[in-house]
């Protein structure tokens, strides 16, 4: 049976870990080239000086992450909106379950949003292939980010799995804080948002399997969907698809490290996040289906149509969808001048792409911006727009 000593391993820095582990971030040296990029206007000693002096979670994030997160939006997007807030009780935690498009943003932004209206921050999944030292496990932690564990033999798969679903019940139901998880095992890379059946029986672990509607019904799962304008780290995203059609692809050392700071730094275009209706009311319903799997092939269903229901639909998602089908069907939903500037966008992007068929690379770019609307097409809501 699992308790609480055994969550040490995978859960974020409690308030008296704060201050060493804030000493540690601020003397790699390469913290101050990031204080720079993020706060040109002050000194990175003045900035420094104020972290070493934070003893708590809350004065962390709210002092500092709040500020850094509202910087990063300021300086590569052209705005942020969200909706759907009211849709939920400050005084209850969520279990958020997103859409993946970018490492850190995705929950990074819903973290700045939640304060603002009102809320808690929340906890969030951070994958160990993302602890590659000290400096980003500190990051991580100061951050309430608390570590999944990937891969290994079925034993120690199964493990891990077991911990983690007890950890989040015991964080929503005894320690009250909402957390943030992914709908699926890594970022989408194709456009296609799907929530994995394994992700809900993974949540499910930790609970009686014949008490389905007790078990998720307490965890106040909430679908969140996040949508920006020029997809993150597109180009890393089309090069993937593109080696994996004909072999399996092999990730460099490197990459994550990369495409975390790409997805920080690069434009995003317009951002939008939207939190949709808790799911218990379906969990009722779907408590009656009596074959297990049956169950949890419904409940992903009816998460991934709140998501895409609130996808935001840009200008660059229904012009994707014509270009790939060689129509004008949702031609009202762009001006003439958004099409050749999403065109620009689009050579640009397969310039950088000087290995490959340029006629397939383009039909991978062109599926990542229209799957969305593709998505919407399948549940009857297409008319998402700006």
């Amino acid at each position: 049976m699992i308790e609480e000593k055994d969550f040490e391993k995978i859960r974020p820095y409690n308030d008296d870990e704060i201050n060493p582990a804030l000493k540690r971030i601020t003397a790699v040296p390469a913290f101050r080239l990031v204080l720079k990029f993020l706060f040109p206007e002050k000194s990175p000693e003045e900035i420094i000086g104020k972290l070493n002096n934070i003893h708590s979670i809350y004065d962390f994030q709210i002092q500092f992450m709040h500020k850094v997160i509202y910087s990063i939006v300021n300086k590569t997007s052209s705005g942020l909106t969200h909706d759907g807030f009211k849709n939920l009780d400050t005084k209850k935690p969520y279990l958020f379950l997103s859409n993946h498009r970018d490492i850190v943003l995705d929950s990074a932004i819903l973290q700045i949003l939640l304060h603002d209206n009102g809320f808690p921050t929340s906890e969030i999944t951070f994958g160990d292939n993302l602890l590659y030292d000290q400096f980003i496990t500190d990051l991580g932690k100061v951050n309430r980010m608390f570590t999944v564990y990937r891969g290994g033999n079925n034993k120690e798969f199964l493990n891990n799995s077991h911990l983690l679903s007890s950890y989040i019940r015991h964080t929503i139901e005894n320690k009250k804080h909402s957390l943030w998880i992914a709908q699926r095992n890594g970022r989408t890379k194709d456009g296609h948002d799907k929530t994995e059946p394994a992700l809900l029986k993974m949540l499910n672990m930790s609970g009686d399997r014949h008490e389905f509607y007790k078990n998720l019904s307490s965890l106040n799962i909430v679908p969140m969907a996040v949508s920006y304008e020029y997809e993150p780290c597109c180009v890393s995203k089309i090069n993937e698809l593109y080696l994996s059609l004909n072999s399996k692809y092999i990730k460099q050392d490197d990459e994550d490290m990369k495409s975390m700071i790409a997805g920080i730094t690069e434009p995003k275009g317009r951002i939008h996040i939207s939190l949709g209706q808790p799911v218990n009311a379906e969990l009722d319903e779907l408590d009656k289906i009596h074959n297990y799997n049956e169950k949890i092939s419904k409940l992903t269903e009816k998460i991934d149509q709140q998501i895409y229901t609130n996808y935001k639909l840009w200008s660059n998602n229904y012009i994707a969808s014509d270009l790939l089908n060689n129509d004008s069907k949702y031609i009202e939903y762009y001006s003439q001048d958004e099409k050749v500037t999403f065109q620009n966008y689009l050579n640009q992007q397969l310039n950088i792409l000087v290995d490959g068929d340029k006629k397939i690379l383009k039909f991978i770019l062109l599926k990542i911006y229209s799957t969305p609307v593709a998505n919407k097409e399948k549940i009857g809501s297409t008319k998402n727009s700006m």
